[in-house]
């Protein structure tokens, strides 16, 4: 039976102990302490302690040199923090948050001791994002008042709070970590008993594949992190951010999503144990995937594997006008960037009416940059009269380079390349922008497949950054390196990717968005408190959801399937829901319902 809750006076959970002083613990106390409670700081190391006061009065003291704090607050919020080595001290919380180390041997430990010391209506609250909220109930005197409250790291910084409700946990106690975590200025989500939970549980599986996608030498790590900042928005890389997490955490949190899902997606990647039993944790030891200047330093220093930087492609082709077969959105955009960068472009596509409104677009989006006051008229107007609207490919008789940016069917993109072939030029190259399909495949439907390459742009081309540069088996070092040097003159940032389905972007970016989709599908979580989840705990600019409604649900589950076809990795295979979705017209933004609905314009 759910013992009352104390009085909430002067607010919810007036007095909380923290038990564990590392980066988060303090970070958590921290955040506590500054929202107006008392909080009792315990750990057996009083090195630890002491730090944490350390830590406490240097964020406090650059508070108030921002001016958000005053000297007198700061005072308070100092007084309000105090440290003990002993569980005893945690006798009058009304809340205990556990943030020690990811070991059930140790948590069951301190909830062993904590349940003869708080009292019966004291929340007992874990910090972990691995292990079993449930095993750690059942093991508690009072399973009702068990629960998990995961912050993310910096505590202090990130809006997220998981709340982790386990079969046992009452809804009392739960309603009490819900408000409290509001009036801490953070953003509650109530989520299940599960391994990673919400953020963790997306987040994880996607950095395991980044790390298995570096350790079968596919991309290198630099490129796998800018394709995923540049491509998606992310605010750091994936290899780069499992340095910060630290592998060996990783590599735990990994071990506890597989032992519950089987999913190969999360058997942690052969390279995190590698690396974990040498030592190399990332950050923390000074060396992980890259290397720092020294342990727990941010700072990337040079390594074996680091590229050289400035080298001049050898033997690049020369690169003077440019054809863009198609009149979609992706095909005017791919124009409008060569033609900014001083290219003549023959923007071709199946009439000539269709090829009018493709450069009238462009004009569009020229004058908006105008008005932005991103550049002249006069040079928008330039821009504009390098490009030559066609309706047949003949006219790409003397390109240099010749794209497609046509639908993403292979019959019709092999076609087209049968007629590059035919109508290019001998030493043209030949480019797709396919983002699924075997670049191999149209480079065979031509007869000098050494010619032919993959440049995957995103949409919108004017505004992203990244280009996937895709090689074939047969495409010529010449050729690469030709597409490497054009990149750098349209200023975007090539990645290099062999030729698989997704290459680098698609490739870890869908899966996530799958298993997003499963996590509804189960009724784990809701639409929102996942898109939530992934924006705050994760820094995404768009949640799972979002981004699915706007890339279009069919494009998406043509993709997904691909990837599974290819891979045949039954973690792959598309989420019903999203097939379902699809068979009833439920396509996204474009149809005004997706996973939500849209007002229609």
């Amino acid at each position: 039976m759910d013992a009352p809750l104390s009085p909430a006076s002067p607010a919810t959970l007036p007095t909380v102990a923290v038990v564990g002083l590392g980066t988060m613990g303090t970070g958590i106390a921290e955040v506590l302490a500054r929202a107006g409670r008392e909080v009792i700081g315990i750990d057996v190391s009083e090195a630890a302690a002491a730090q944490a006061v350390a830590a406490l009065e240097a964020s406090t003291a650059r508070a108030v040199r921002r001016e958000r704090l005053t000297e007198d607050e700061r005072r308070d919020v100092l007084a309000r923090f105090r440290t003990f080595t002993d569980l005893q001290a945690a006798a009058d919380a009304d809340l205990v948050i556990e943030v020690a180390p990811e070991s059930y041997e140790i948590k069951q430990q301190i909830f062993r001791e904590l349940d003869t010391v708080v009292r019966p209506e004291t929340i007992l609250a874990t910090g972990t994002n691995a292990l079993s909220v449930t095993r750690l109930a059942a093991d508690s005197a009072r399973p009702e008042r068990v629960l998990g409250l995961h912050f993310f790291n910096p505590a202090p910084a990130m809006k997220l709070v998981e709340v982790v409700s386990s079969v046992l946990t009452a809804p009392t106690a739960v309603a009490a970590v819900t408000d409290l975590a509001v009036e801490l200025g953070k953003e509650p989500v109530a989520v299940g008993d599960r391994p990673g939970f919400v953020a963790d549980g997306l987040l994880f599986g996607y950095l395991n594949q980044a790390a298995a996608m570096y350790e079968a030498k596919y991309a290198s790590r630099e490129d796998i992190d800018a394709a995923m900042k540049l491509g998606c928005g992310l605010p750091m890389g994936p290899l780069a951010l499992l340095d910060l997490i630290g592998i060996d955490t990783a590599r735990r949190v990994l071990d506890a999503m597989y032992a519950e899902s089987h999913d190969r997606l999360h058997a942690p990647a052969p390279v995190l144990k590698q690396l974990s039993e040498a030592g190399l944790t990332g950050r923390k030891s000074g060396r992980g995937f890259y290397t720092y200047a020294e342990p727990g330093s941010s700072e990337v220093v040079r390594d074996a594997l680091t590229p050289l930087t400035g080298e001049v492609a050898a033997g690049a082709r020369t690169i003077r006008s440019v054809g863009v077969a198609g009149s979609g959105t992706m095909a005017s955009g791919i124009a409008e960037v060569f033609a900014k960068a001083g290219y003549d472009v023959v923007l071709a596509a199946r009439s000539e009416e269709k090829a009018e409104k493709a450069k009238s677009r462009i004009g569009k989006s020229l004058s908006r940059s105008v008005d932005k006051g991103r550049m002249t008229a006069e040079a928008a107007a330039q821009t504009l009269d390098r490009i030559t609207p066609a309706d047949s490919y003949d006219a790409f008789s003397d390109v240099d380079l010749a794209l497609e940016a046509v639908a993403e069917d292979l019959e019709i993109k092999q076609q087209l390349f049968a007629t590059f072939d035919k109508v290019c030029k001998p030493g043209a190259v030949l480019a797709t922008t396919t983002s699924s399909l075997p670049v191999v495949a149209c480079a065979r439907a031509t007869s000098r497949p050494q010619d032919v390459i993959g440049m995957h742009f995103f949409n919108p081309a004017p505004a992203m950054k990244l280009v996937e540069v895709v090689r074939t088996v047969l495409t010529g070092d010449d050729v690469h390196a030709t597409v490497r040097e054009v990149c750098a003159k349209i200023r975007k940032h090539p990645v290099d990717c062999g030729d698989r389905a997704g290459f680098i972007v698609n490739a870890l970016l869908f899966p996530y968005l799958n298993n997003a989709i499963k996590m509804v599908q189960e009724h784990y979580a809701t639409l929102d408190d996942i898109d939530a989840a992934m924006k705050l705990g994760g820094g995404y600019p768009m949640g799972p959801f979002e981004l699915l409604d706007v890339v279009g649900l069919d494009v998406s589950l043509a993709i997904e399937k691909v990837l599974h076809r290819e891979f045949r990795d039954p973690g792959l295979a598309p989420a019903p829901l999203l097939e379902h979705l699809v068979a009833a017209g439920c396509l996204g933004r474009k149809t005004g319902r997706g996973f939500r609905e849209y007002a229609r314009r």
